[in-house]
Formats: C-alpha cells, structure tokens, sequence
C-alpha cells in the first residue's frame, strides 16, 4: 500500500474508523463478499499499527445509498467523530463507499483536512494537508458520482427502450396476467372478469367511486399478489374506496400501454432535509403511451369520460359534485351580491336554504346579500327545465329497459360464478379422495375433511345465489318503460327517481344560478345561465315566515283595540266570531287567544278596579311586604277581596283594613323575622364555641367528651350548654390531645365480644378515642374505604387493628385538620 509513511504517532493515538456502505439490502443479502471484504478493514488497520480496541466499525449505512439527501445515520456519526477531531483514519474500501454525491464527499474532506485526519482506501494512504492527494480524492469522489449518473442512464435508458416497444413487463393489475408467451392477456378467471367489468357497470351507474363500493357491500373483489409468499396467488377481499380509485383509474384497463405515469420529485425541506417521493404526471405527460396494446376492459374514450367525472367528483380542486340532498341546485348556486358559491343547509324539518355563510364567516357578506329556501328556487327552476326539454321518446325508454335488465342480471351473475367455482372446488376433492388408498387411512381423513368442507361451501353458495335471485325487484312491463319515459315530467316527479339522478340531469343543461341583489325581501330574482350560453331571469316571491303567517290580522287587532277599553273578553270573543275574524294560524279567537293578543301589542283593557280597591301589588307596597303574603292572606281568608272577570284580585282599601294588616304582620314571625338569642355561659364558665376556639379543636369534639363524661356541662336559662373551666381543666384537655386515652370510656363505648378482640378487632369509639377524633370521623372513614370494617354476630363494627393501621390514621387526622379562626370551626377536628 503506498504512502505509508503518512502514518504518525499522532494518528495511530486517535481512533481508526472503518466506514461500510452497501448501497441495497439485495446487495447485503446477495453480495456477501464485498461486506467481508469491508469488515476485513479493521485487521488491516491493526497490521498499520492501530490498537485494535481504537478500532471503530460503522456499519450502519449497510442498505442504504449513497446518493445526495439520502439518510444516512452511519456518515453523519462519522462527520460529527471527525469535527470532534477523535479520528486518525478514515478505511473505506474505495472512495464511492464514503459518498456517491460530491457535496457529502467534499465536506468530509475539508473536515478531515482542518482535523489532521487520514483516507484510506485499497490505493495507499491520502493526506489531505497534501494538495497533490486532495486533488487525488476530488477526482475518484467526481468519477464516483459521474458512475452513478451513467449507471442509472444505461440501465433507464434499457427500460425505455423496452418501454417503447411495449415489452417492459410490471406487476399487472387484477384482472390482467401474462401468458404463456409473455403477452398480456384478460385473466381466464371468469368470475375475476366480471368482478372487474361489474366496478366500470358501478360506476356508470353510480358516476362515483363511492357508488361502486356500495355496490360491492357483501361481495368479495379479487387481488393479484406481488411480492412476499403470497407472490403471484389470487387473494379475495374487501373493496376498498382507494382500490376502486385505482381500477377505475388505471389506462390498463383501457387497453393500453402507459410508460412513465410517475416521476420522482426531491423537495427540501424548511430544516434542510431532502425528501424522495413519486407524483402523478397529468395525461398530457405521460412519456409512453401505447393504445391498442391489448384486449381491454373498456374503450379509451370511456376511460378518458371516466378521468373527467372522477376529476369533477374531486371536492379538493373547487368542483361541486352531485349529492343525494333534496337541495336540488346545490354546488352551481351563487351570490349576485358578493359573487362566492352559496352553501346549503338542511333543518331538522326537512327543509333546506341556501345561504352565504362563507362571505358572513369572512366578514365579506354585503348589504344585499340573502338566504333563501331551496324549495323556491328548485321548484321554479325544476318546472323551467321541464318546460324547455324535449326528451327523445323512444330511445331514452329503450336505453332505460336495456340498463335495468342489464343490471338486474349482474346482481346475480357473481353469485353464480361462486357457485360454479364452489361446485369445482367439490369435485376435485371428491375425486382426490376417490383416488387415495384406502389403506391409508391419515391421508383419506384428511381428503374425506376437505372434501366435507368443499361441500359445505357449494351449499352456501348455492343459498346465497337462491336469495339473491329471490330479492331480485320484478322488471317492469316494456309498455310501462315506453310511456314512463314519454312523460318526462312524471319520470322527474317519479318516486323512483333519486334526487342524485335530478340534479345531473339539471347540470347536463344548466351551467350556473345566481340570486340577483333584491332589496324587497318579499320578493327574489335569480338568473339561470345554460351551457348553450343563454341566460334567464325569474321573478319569484318569497314565501312568508313563520312569525309573518302566525301574525294577528290588522282587522283584528283594530277590532280588539277598539273594544278592550269597555267591553271583557267573552264580549270581545263573541264580536270577533261575528265579524268573522280569525287568528293568523286560522283558528277561531278565545279568551285566551285576546289576551295573548293584547299582551303582545300593548293593548289597554277595561280596568277590573271599583271605588276604594287596589291590586295586590299596590297593597304590598303599602304593607311593605311581599305579594305572596297578600295572595297567602287572601287564599285564606285573612283579607277581603274578590275575582274580577279576568281573574285578577281587587281589595277594598281603607285605613281600617290597613291597621287590620299591620297587626297581623307585628304578630307574625315570619314577616318579621326575630333575631335569635346569643349563647351565654354560666358565670365563671365558658360556652362549647369558647372551649373549642381555645383548643382549636371541632365542637363536636366537645360534645362528644361532654357525651362520655370528660367533661362536665350545665345548661343556662336560654337552654345552652355551659362548661366550667380554669387553668388545670385546659391543660388536662391538652393532655388528652397530645396522649389520647388507651381505650374508651363512658356511655357507648363499650368494648367488642371477646372472639372479635382476639382476633386483633377494636370497636369505633375505642378507635376514636385512640386517634383522639370523634366517633362520626372514624364512620366517615369507612365510607370512604380509609378504613376496613366488619359486622359482628351481635350487630357491631368491627374495625381490624395494628400499630400500623393506627400510625396510617394518625398520619391522615394530623393532615385533615384545617382550622378557620374566622368560621371557628374544625374541618376534621382533633382529640380532647
């Protein structure tokens, strides 16, 4: 190897990384000797004076290209150990291992210039601070990127060749396979076949992808396998959305040879990376295109046809498909005032309007700009079309009986063919165990198996088809088809007739509608423009409200004004039949329907009030009080009044009845509400607050004491509790607090049997009384699951118990307590 003698003390002191790189796993899998070869580099740097654990393998770009924005985890672990300056020498078995592209290559040799690093590869030892080996290197990493280029041109350069002449074979599509001879030919599978055929019948039916996939609900659908051990069977499934896309998509059902459909596009992105992906070409630049290459599906016009309508089915670039909503000009209505497409929205009665919520959401919606319903538009946009078409009669009847029947048979057509295959598959089970020796019984269970299962599926088969031909609907009569489509008014109004199928109907002739700016809101004008480049306008009213229809007639409302000063309602009602006058909703005036009236427009009525009354509102203002009190007095008799007519209370009023009043309220507890007594304590004692404030501690701690003897209590005249107290019975009670007693005492707190306290049992006043909390604590804790009990034979709680269970509820007690010196209570209380 040349130029040893640029090895140094200095770089045999760093560390000697070996790179390896292969640029597929097919090449690792297949080209096993060039990663021996590659490992063999380390004992090589070893042989030139490397300590071998200095030695560094990196290996983790095995599989990877080498090409520019290619991921390369192995080569960035090498540039950054070369920064770092912890590299001696770089082995590589040829400089096109290191990098394929001259940027990468470049950078690491000025990296491995600036740290005093060697190359090494099978052609000698390069230093870098020597001009004559970096030109050495810049020249091999050039030829080495200039070898990609021309490797990849040969080979794609073959392809198109190939391609050109229509030989370049690749994985078909289903449906399609390659004979004998290598040419490509329809799958001799029949029921393959018309699985295929029966998607392009979907969708010219259906004029969506979503159509077919229905289509296709409980039917299976063929794939051809490509790859892995599944390589080259038929496989059955589902229909997906995606994968009706792509048949419907795909030129190769069209007969013809597509070279070239998609390109590689790098993009950068905005943190530097270099990503690789594929794009569709559009039709226009497509490089190879062979028609006529073989037998097809469909034509090449119907694929073209087809591209167009998945292309106006596409929502993405602004096209606004056909869609199964009543709303009939929905996707070509559009605003005359601020020019956007008005969207559509469906009520919950069924009812639909169209509106320009993207102009209002944008703050971009104008003065004039409107929402109206549907069924105004549709209907006189609908009754136009019907008058300005003129069907050809015969035909369209004939084409019509020719779809139904036609469809009618691919209903069932696909379950006949699973049965003739099922049928197959029976036979030629039947006759493979037929044919096996007896004698050898393990293998005839296992043919006598399968054939029983073959048998089991032709069953099912059979059933399924017997069903499908079962829910097929009765074709009607030719003579029925004849005059249905003779009447193209009544094929429109037709219940049969889908909404969908209305509106590509509408579309075949209409291009646009637009709703003209109108300032007269009772009135709407929208122009219709046809693809034949003629355009109409429609004067359309505007069907009233539902506030507009429900309004009160004028002449009721003038007639109901001019009686209400003198007359009552009954009165009124009668004057309103006889005038023949009814409410906005038709139906004929009650009292209930006059006052609502009234109430509404601020009607004035005939005052209920005699000489001397007041309302209950006026005798409550005057009391001071509230108006339920007066209607509480007047329900039960405690004041006089009486009903009006219309059933509002009138109240004679004098200064008697006012004192009457007033006395009855000094008397009553509730109107004036009394404050209630303060607590006081015995002379030299303290109340239960005092005490518990003192030993911040809960009052129901106190009680609870007071309850079992530990302290002593006298009630006072008002009925509290009063508790005698000096110095030594405090610090006694805050003895209690940091000691608790060992067991408790007092009425309640006996013990358990002796068989629970055997058992390591206690009852809930003698744990209380251990935590120093009250007995209602230790219940809340087992409520809350803090605390494990059980019953006894005799009806008590028991509560198992150990130092630890006693230190865990201590601990908790300590942490609940949170005391408030502005309530003067206790959240969790404490022990006395």
């Amino acid at each position: 190897m040349n130029g040893l003698s640029k090895i140094t003390a200095s770089h045999r002191s760093r560390t000697a990384a070996v790179y390896l790189r292969q640029s597929t796993y097919v090449q690792v899998r297949d080209h096993g000797e060039s990663t021996l070869r590659q490992y063999g580099l380390a004992e090589k740097a070893v042989e030139l004076g490397w300590a071998r654990e200095d030695v560094r393998v990196i290996d983790t770009d095995l599989g990877v290209s080498g090409k520019f924005g290619a991921d390369r985890e192995g080569f960035r672990d090498l540039v950054a150990q070369v920064c770092l300056g912890e590299v001696g020498a770089i082995f590589g078995l040829e400089v096109s291992r290191l990098a394929r592209s001259s940027a990468d290559f470049a950078r690491l040799l000025e990296l491995a210039r600036l740290t005093d690093a060697l190359l090494v590869d099978g052609d000698g030892v390069y230093d870098l601070a020597d001009i004559n080996d970096r030109l050495l290197l810049g020249l091999k990493g050039s030829m080495s990127e200039a070898e990609l280029h021309i490797l990849a041109s040969r080979l794609q350069g073959a392809k198109r060749a190939a391609a050109e002449r229509g030989e370049l074979r690749f994985p078909l599509p289903v449906g399609y396979v390659y004979d004998d001879e290598g040419m490509c030919v329809i799958d001799p599978d029949v029921e393959v076949q018309a699985a295929i055929r029966d998607v392009f019948a979907a969708f010219a039916s259906g004029g969506s992808a979503f159509q077919v996939v229905g289509a296709f609900v409980g039917r299976r659908f063929p794939l051809r396998a490509y790859g892995g051990i599944w390589a080259g069977q038929l496989r059955w499934g589902k229909l997906t959305h995606s994968r009706a896309l792509g048949v419907l998509s795909n030129p190769c059902y069209a007969g013809t040879y597509v070279h070239g459909r998609y390109a590689t596009r790098r993009t950068v992105r905005p943190d530097g990376t270099v990503v690789t992906g594929t794009k569709l070409l559009p039709r226009a630049q497509w490089p190879i295109v062979l028609h006529d290459h073989h037998e097809g599906y469909i034509t090449w016009d119907a694929y073209v046809a087809i591209e167009e309508k998945l292309k106006a089915n596409c929502t993405h670039d602004g096209a606004r498909p056909a869609r199964e909503g009543l709303a009939l000009c929905q996707g070509i209505m559009f605003c005359g005032s601020c020019g956007r497409p008005m969207t559509t929205r469906y009520h919950r009665d069924g009812q639909a309007a169209y509106g320009c919520s993207s102009s209002r959401a944008d703050h971009e919606a104008t003065a004039t700009c409107r929402s109206i319903r549907a069924d105004v538009v549709d209907d006189a946009v609908a009754d136009l079309l019907l008058a300005t078409l003129s069907p050809q009669q015969i035909e369209r009847a004939l084409a019509a009986a020719d779809e139904v029947t036609a469809r009618h048979t691919r209903s069932h057509r696909a379950a006949e063919l699973a049965v003739e295959r099922a049928r197959y598959d029976a036979q030629r089970a039947e006759r493979a165990f037929t044919q096996v020796d007896p004698d050898n019984r393990l293998v005839a269970a296992t043919l006598e198996a399968r054939w029983e299962a073959r048998l089991t599926a032709l069953a099912e088969a059979e059933t399924a088809l017997a069903s499908a031909r079962e829910q097929r609907p009765k074709l009607p009569d030719r003579d029925g088809l004849l005059a249905l489509a003779a009447d193209l008014p009544g094929l429109w109004h037709a219940d049969d007739t889908k909404d969908r199928d209305r509106k590509r109907l509408l579309r075949t002739l209409i291009s646009d509608i637009t709703l003209l700016p109108e300032s007269d809101r009772a009135r709407a004008r929208i122009g219709i423009h046809w693809h034949t480049g003629a355009s109409d306008t429609l004067d359309l009213s505007r069907p009233r409200t539902s506030p507009e229809v429900r309004k009160t007639p004028q002449a009721a409302r003038e007639l109901i004004t001019q009686l209400s000063p003198t007359r009552h309602d009954a009165e009124i009602v009668t004057a309103l039949a006889d005038a023949g006058l009814a409410t906005g909703t038709g139906r004929p005036f009650d009292i209930a329907a006059v006052k609502w009236v009234r109430h509404t427009y601020k009607i004035p009525t005939q005052s209920p009030f005699r000489a001397g009354e007041i309302s209950v509102d006026q005798a409550a203002q005057i009391l001071g009080i509230t108006a339920d009190a007066v209607y509480y007095w007047l329900t039960h008799r405690r004041l006089a009044g009486r009903k009006a007519a219309g059933g509002r209370w009138c109240i004679p009023w004098s200064e008697q009845v006012e004192a009457d009043c007033r006395r009855q309220i000094d008397a009553s507890g509730h109107l004036i509400p009394r404050q209630p007594a303060p607590r006081e304590a015995l002379p030299g004692e303290i109340t239960v607050q005092d005490a518990a404030d003192r030993l911040g501690v809960a009052v129901d701690v106190i009680y609870y004491r007071i309850r079992i003897g530990q302290l002593t209590a006298h009630r006072t005249p008002n009925g509290f509790l009063s508790l005698p107290w000096d110095a030594a019975i405090e610090a006694a009670c805050r003895q209690r607090i940091e000691h608790p007693d060992p067991g408790p005492r007092g009425p309640g707190s006996r013990p358990l049997p002796r068989t629970a306290a055997d058992h390591g049992h206690i009852s809930v006043q003698e744990a209380a009384a251990r935590l120093g909390i009250p007995t209602t604590q230790v219940y809340y804790w087992i409520r809350r699951g803090y605390l494990t009990a059980h019953r006894t034979e005799g009806g008590r709680v028991a509560l198992p118990w150990n130092a630890q269970v006693e230190a865990a509820c201590l601990q908790r007690a300590a942490h609940s307590v949170k005391f408030d010196s502005t309530a003067r209570t206790s959240t969790a209380g404490g022990a006395v």
